[in-house]
């Protein structure tokens, strides 16, 4: 297909896809004689890709870099992203059912609360900050969720990068140089939430698999992430 196809097709421009082909993001297999780009079913296949993970919230630049990756696996990435937009949809959901309400409380058809009046707005909700306060105390808990307010919606797009990216490459060796450098962003985004150790660090890597919440939650990734972050923790820390 011509680029002018793909585009009508698709309903991406022409100027994004030439570049996308400028930065080596999406290079159609062939181009005539004349100049023409032409792309594959497998190009498709790609920018469908594309267009997922920026729904999802993903830099150009980041997109380059999980594509081009050695353990890149295009059907797992599907698979992921579709995980990540039903947690997206899950939310959106909620918010919807809370305008619903609001606005049959506005015609006096039900009543309110307050409480009610916010569900589904909290990006930063999170089901073990009661036994994060047991375990580490109210101060800290405090510090961590103050620190998370300031980032607002785009630390839950820049967690998820992070476990996407860690995702991608766990099936190579947790003490690969690639699997090192990932798991070192993860320690600099825990801290930019709070102050981890790295003795508090490795502890959170067994947490990880210890603790079936947390195993659930991470492999909703990738079957076997959270095994791999905590032998990568681990690795990282020694």
């Amino acid at each position: 297909m011509k680029v002018k196809e793909v585009s009508q097709l698709t309903g991406v421009s022409v100027r994004t896809l030439h570049h996308y082909d400028d930065i080596g993001l999406l290079t159609p297999d062939c181009t005539t004689e004349a100049g023409y780009r032409l792309y594959s079913d497998d190009n498709l296949a790609t920018l469908q890709q594309i267009l997922f993970f920026r729904e999802l919230g993903f830099s150009l630049k980041k997109i380059g870099e999980l594509l081009t990756s050695p353990a890149f696996s295009r059907q797992e990435a599907f698979e992921m992203q579709r995980n990540m937009l039903l947690e997206k949809r899950k939310q959106l959901d909620s918010m919807i059912n809370t305008i619903e309400k609001t606005i049959q409380h506005g015609k006096g058809e039900l009543v309110m609360t307050n409480e009610e009046k916010f569900k589904g707005f909290d990006f930063g909700e999170n089901p073990y900050e009661q036994e994060a306060r047991e375990r580490w105390g109210d101060k800290a808990v405090d510090e961590s969720n103050k620190k998370a307010a300031q980032f607002g919606p785009d630390l839950e797009k820049e967690m998820n990068r992070i476990y996407f990216n860690l995702a991608s490459l766990r099936h190579l060796s947790p003490n690969s140089d690639e699997a090192q450098v990932a798991i070192g962003q993860w320690f600099e985004f825990l801290n930019k939430m709070g102050n981890y150790s790295l003795e508090a660090f490795r502890g959170l890597g067994e947490m990880y698999v210890a603790d079936e919440r947390f195993t659930k939650n991470i492999d909703k990734f990738g079957e076997g992430l959270a095994v791999f972050m905590r032998d990568a923790m681990a690795v990282y820390v020694e």
